[in-house]
Parts: C-alpha cells; structure tokens; sequence
C-alpha cells in the first residue's frame, strides 16, 4: 500500500497529503482574507482610500481594458470578501485541515475514499475562487455570510456532502470502539452547516448571477439569522472546539480535564445554540415572543459554553508551567480565554436592554472580532504549529522564538482592534440616544459620532496589521520548515505524491 506520511511516523497508513494541502490553504487563505481586512479598516479611517486603489488600476489599465475598475475596490465590494474569505477560506480550511488529520490518528484508520477526499480540496479551493471573482463585481445575494449566487451554492452543497460522506465513513472504519468527543463535535458542525447552507439558500434563479430568496419580509429575515447565528455556533464553534479537544490535550501531554463534562458540553451545545439566532432581530417585525425566546436561550449558551472553556483550561491543571515554555500552549489557551470572554459578551449584548446600546455600532463588530480574531484564529495558529511539523516528518518548527513573537503579535493585535471597537461602540450608543432635555430633540447629529470615532478606527487599523504581519511571519517559519524537512528526506515528495 502507497504512503501518505514520512517514513518512520506513527502510522504510516494515514493519508496526510489532503491536510498539508489543507493546511498550507489555511495559512494562504488566512493572509489573503486578513490583508483585505486591514484595507478595509484603513478606507473606515481615511475613506478617500476606496477609491484609490481603483485609481491605481485605472492609470495602470483602464485605457488598455476599457474598465472602470474604482467600483470593484471600494469598502460594499471588500467586506463580503473579507468576511468570506477569513470565515470560509481560512476557516473552512482550517477545519477540514484538522478535521481530517485527528478522524484518522483518533480512529487509527485511513482517511477513507481518497479521491473524494482529494475532490473536496479542490472543490472548496474552486469555491474560494469563486467568491474572490463575484464578490468584488457586485455578484451577490446580500444575505450576511450567504453572499454568493445560486451556482456557487450548489458547488458548495456538492462539496459539503463529500466532505461528510468521507469524514462519516472514516469513522465507520475506526478500529477504536469508541469514537472520540472531537469527532462528535467535527461532526455535528459538518451536519449543520449543511442543513443551514441549504434552508437558507433556497431561491428562485432569474439569471446564473441573480436570485431571490423563496422567503419574504419577517420569514426571510428570521431564516437568514437562524443561518448567521448558527454560522458562528456551528461553522466558528462547534468546529474549532473539536481542535480544542485534541490539539490542547496532545501539546499539554495530558488527558482532557473532564471527559463527562465534554460530553455534557456537547450536548448542551448542540441543543440550546439552534435557539439562539432571533436575537440579531430585536426590536424589529419578528414577534415578541420570539425575540424573547432567543434572548433567554442565548443566556443560557453561557453555560455550556463556558463549561467548555474550563474544561480545556483546566486540562492545564497541575502542568500550568509548561505556558512558561511552549508559545503553542500559549496560543491555545489564550484562544481558549478569548473564547469564554466573547462567550460571556454575547448573551450580555443579546439583553434587550443591552442590545438597544450595542445593536449597529462598533461594540458588535469588536465582539465579532474578539471570537474571529482571538478564538477561531489562534485556536487555528495553535493547532497549525502543533501539527505542520508532523506532517512533513520534523519534530518541531524553523524557530520557536519565531513563535513566542507571533504570539505577542496576535495577542497585542487583537487586544488592540477589539478594545478599540468596545470604546467606539460604546460611545456611538450613547451618543445617538443621548438627547436634549427641553425639546427632545437628539443631542449629537451622526456625522458627530463618526468624528468621534476616528481615532478608534485608525488604532484598529493598527491592530490588525499587527495581526496580519503575525501571519506573515507564521507563513515563513513554515516555509523553512518544510523547506528543511524535503532537504533532510529527498524522496518524500515522490513518496507522498
């Protein structure tokens, strides 16, 4: 039997060729999805920006193409492509990178139906495309983290059902007995987002670029954010908890802190979170009862949310001096911090009352970013680091120095964007409801709040660039490593083709 791994590894049936592909994605996709980020955080601080890549463009090509290319650059265009691009093209790979990789080492078994596992790279490869082509022309179904058109929808449909069927048959093949709590949390993500992705996208084709939703009014709305908000649970949650409950373990060199209790997390998990999306739709259409049975259900998420917090923390339990020592321990249990701070913000800011300060202002867009950006991101970086070496045959990174600086870096980057977002949002609510104690009338006019906002704009600016260079640097240390590791096994290229 042909080898997917280097010679002299655990297991040398594992196909590990689908997750460096996986992998290295997630490390290309991830600086791609943050570079556009940062941009779009300078055109929110100095808007002339938006069109000055267009202008550049223009000069360099508009003569020679005969295009206006100002209206594919400015801030509407960019964003979907930053949201899709960190949450589905950095994320997604990620997810499918680890995903594969820990369904074969905790079954001890063969990543089943290679090809498909193959198609599925490059399947959701060739969706990421897609997305980087129609977004910026104005392609798009504006519903939030639903962007793309109908074509791109069944491709990603497609692409889902293999994933499923390849992870759900790697397991059938387990030769462990018991199927491992991270499994269970991959799995009901994959699940999911499947039935989300195809609720949610069911439309009426006018055009292959235009659609419209079979719902209407108040049903549309409240099916989009039963996707959004099961976006975040399942897509940014359930999924990286299923790296949380292997890689922190396996880099502690300890068991989990409690088995039950992730058990009792999943379940819970699972079972409240469906709740939970009426509370992006307070103070709308949506009927009272409504809005109020997804506030109460959020509260509650605090729960187990924060039982699996502690759970992967106090794994740590009696070895707490290995953070002195191992910068990837750090990145996993400040992600794990990060986790149970956005956690805890979002059942406050789902509080009417709460809402009614925070809804539409900066203060969301920070706690969106405390959970991308401290959460999903570092939980990823974490288990990349812990996991690259491995499979190119190295026992450890290019430079851990390297790491100790990426750390800080996404650490101060994060803390950075997010504080600086708290202070803004926090403001801009106080602002527009503040109002003159005579007549009533509003005390600030809007262009005021936004003035005041600038100088938190400009720091998250800086924030996330210090992020994204983290993720540069993370891309060269991994460079070298591989680099290092084909120098050292000549044939490993050939044998793992």
């Amino acid at each position: 039997m042909s080898t997917s791994n280097p010679v002299g590894a655990e297991q040398p049936t594992y196909n590990y060729d689908v997750v460096r592909k996986f992998a290295i994605a997630t490390i290309v996709w991830g600086i791609v999805g943050m570079l556009v980020g940062v941009i779009i955080a300078a055109q929110m601080a100095w808007p002339q920006l938006n069109m000055t890549l267009g202008n550049l463009l223009n000069a360099l090509l508009g003569d020679l193409v005969g295009v206006d290319f100002r209206q594919y650059f400015h801030f509407g265009r960019l964003r979907p492509l930053h949201t899709n691009a960190v949450i589905f093209a950095f994320g997604g790979s990620a997810l499918m990178a680890t995903s594969f990789y820990v369904v074969q080492r905790t079954s001890q078994v063969r990543l089943a139906y290679t090809g498909l596992a193959n198609f599925v790279f490059w399947g959701w490869q060739a969706v990421i495309v897609l997305a980087a082509i129609t977004l910026p022309l104005g392609f798009t179904t504006a519903k939030e983290y639903a962007e793309l058109e109908w074509p791109i929808g069944i491709l990603i449909a497609i692409v889902w059902v293999a994933y499923l069927i390849v992870f759900v048959e790697t397991i059938r093949r387990r030769k462990m007995k018991h199927i491992y709590v991270g499994n269970w949390f991959f799995l009901a993500f994959i699940i999911v987002i499947a039935l989300l992705h195809v609720v949610n996208n069911l439309a009426i084709p006018v055009s292959l670029t235009k659609s419209y939703s079979i719902y209407a009014g108040t049903i549309d709305a409240m099916i989009q954010w039963w996707y959004g908000h099961n976006a975040v649970g399942f897509f940014l949650t359930a999924g990286f908890l299923g790296m949380m409950y292997y890689f922190v373990p396996k880099q502690a060199e300890r068991p989990i802190y409690s088995y039950r209790l992730s058990i009792v997390h999943f379940w819970a998990l699972i079972g409240i979170y469906m709740w939970a999306g009426g509370h992006h739709l307070h103070y709308t259409t949506l009927p009272d009862w409504a809005q109020n049975a997804s506030m109460v259900m959020s509260v509650i998420l605090l729960v187990p949310s924060w039982g699996g917090m502690i759970n992967g923390i106090m794994t740590l339990k009696g070895a707490w001096h290995k953070l002195r020592t191992d910068p990837i321990l750090r990145f996993l249990i400040v992600a794990l911090a990060f986790y149970g701070m956005s956690t805890f913000e979002g059942p406050m800011m789902s509080i009417k009352t709460v809402n009614a300060l925070s809804h539409n202002t900066d203060w969301t867009v920070g706690h969106v970013h405390s959970g991308a950006l401290g959460w999903v991101a570092m939980i990823t970086i974490g288990s990349l680091y812990h996991m690259m070496p491995r499979l190119w045959g190295q026992t450890q990174m290019y430079s851990t120095a390297w790491i100790y600086l990426h750390f800080w870096m996404a650490t101060i980057g994060t803390v950075l964007y997010i504080v600086a977002m708290w202070i803004n949002g926090i403001m801009q609510g106080l602002m527009w409801r503040a109002s003159n104690p005579t007549d009533g009338t509003l005390m600030y006019s809007f262009i005021q709040s936004i003035d005041n906002s600038y100088f938190g704009y400009v720091l998250r600016v800086i924030g996330g660039g210090i992020f994204f260079l983290g993720m540069v640097l993370m891309a060269v240390n991994m460079w070298i490593t591989v680099r290092q590791a084909k120098a050292q096994q000549p044939n490993f290229v050939a044998a793992t083709a």
